[in-house]
């Protein structure tokens, strides 16, 4: 029956409570057969061992509805379960035009973080219609599937107050389109792993001072990338091309790392990353991750030693997002269906490239640009941005391959 059909039709809002156990569905249904009824919606939700079964059924025969209130409430009441039954007309009104889903993530989240955010979808004209938890580990996540206000007007909205309150709020719009497949790319250094790659070799050429100073003349704004990087790799010639191996083996993957790829890999996500550090790590960490994609910049090796100058194209902030577009063609994924991570002002043309950019632990002005932030230490946690729960992940890791 279509909703057109239904919405002048009588109906019964059966609601169920009590402590939860395998059978109430199906009891209830059973118990609803009898009469002829036909399914308009249901909605079940358990917490803490509580379910509440909602079942909203078209209205039987006058000359039968007292007999269906009496028998519900009889096997309820043999089951020690609540119910209500109300009377009414059609199904849920029409939802607004416009539907998102606001993610959010707590470390915890807070009565007054919630209330927060439900004033804010409420101030843009917004209604929620439908919370659920995604996780409650490492982070508590929910999510609100809203309507009635556009996509760009809620994240605007929220942006601001999500810093203000301490919690991390992901906005993107409803649709199909966010379990299609999907490209994922990553910076490298302080996002898919927990170092600084120029810092490393820094540390085996003994000139991590130096490297230092330049880092800090770079963020002064007295260097560009591209003549800082050139710089600090000039520090290191000289050095023995037998430090890569050492170098790859220091790299340190920030937690949540392999979860995060091996998830996505799994769900048919493409993976890549993009690096202002070296293909010498880079090139590892794609063979080692699986990963579809990998670009960096390469130290140039002149018999057996580092020269100080890297080879090829420079991938600097617009290198990024170029490679970005590069990767999205090449795995054919629209750039709207394309997610960007990162956490350096050299990330954010990326970032502001992908249909959803989000700044990992990153600095005031890359999360005021980018769409979202995250801001505790698993890099994991982007997964429910997407849409996918804990209880997803941990299915995929009990049944890999």
């Amino acid at each position: 029956m279509s909703a057109s059909q239904t919405s002048d039709v009588p109906t019964l809002l059966v609601k169920i409570f009590g402590k939860d156990r395998p059978g109430i569905t199906a009891g209830l249904f059973d118990t609803l057969a009898a009469y002829s009824v036909d399914v308009v919606d249901i909605e079940q939700v358990v917490t803490r061992g509580r379910i509440v079964l909602c079942a909203l059924v078209t209205e039987p025969t006058a000359s039968t509805e007292g007999e269906l209130r009496a028998t519900v409430h009889s096997w309820a009441e043999s089951l020690k379960l609540q119910a209500e039954i109300i009377s009414g007309t059609g199904d849920n009104r029409p939802r607004g035009v416009g539907r998102s889903h606001v993610t959010v993530l707590g470390h915890p989240l807070t009565a007054e973080n919630t209330a927060a955010i439900a004033a804010t979808i409420t101030s843009t004209g917004g209604n929620i219609d439908r919370i659920f938890r995604l996780a409650k580990y490492p982070v508590t996540a929910v999510e609100f599937a809203v309507s009635g206000t556009e996509t760009a007007t809620l994240r605007t909205a929220l942006a601001t107050q999500a810093h203000e309150i301490g919690v991390d709020v992901a906005v993107v719009s409803a649709g199909l389109h966010r379990r299609a497949q999907r490209l994922v790319v990553m910076d490298v250094d302080s996002t898919l792993i927990q170092d600084e790659v120029i810092e490393l070799f820094a540390a085996h050429a003994g000139c991590e001072e130096q490297v230092a100073e330049v880092t800090a003349r770079a963020m002064r704004g007295e260097l560009d990338f591209e003549q800082s990087l050139h710089a600090r790799v000039a520090l290191l010639a000289g050095l023995d091309e037998s430090v890569v191996e050492k170098v790859r083996a220091e790299v340190r993957l920030t937690p949540g790392a392999r979860t995060l790829i091996r998830t996505l890999k799994r769900l048919g996500y493409q993976v890549g990353v993009v690096s202002g550090g070296f293909t010498q790590v880079t090139d590892d960490l794609k063979v080692r991750l699986g990963l579809d994609f990998a670009s960096a910049n390469t130290l140039e090796i002149v018999d057996g030693k580092l020269t100080g100058r890297v080879t090829g194209e420079v991938v600097d902030r617009a290198g990024k997002a170029r490679l970005l577009r590069r990767f999205a063609a090449e795995a054919g994924v629209p750039l709207a269906q394309t997610v960007a991570i990162g956490d350096g002002a050299n990330d954010l043309d990326m970032l502001n490239t992908a249909g959803l950019g989000v700044a990992f632990n990153a600095k005031p002005v890359v999360r005021q640009a980018a769409h979202t932030a995250v801001n505790v230490p698993f890099l994991d946690t982007v997964l429910y941005l997407l849409g996918i729960t804990r209880e997803e992940v941990e299915a995929a890791d009990t049944h890999q391959d």
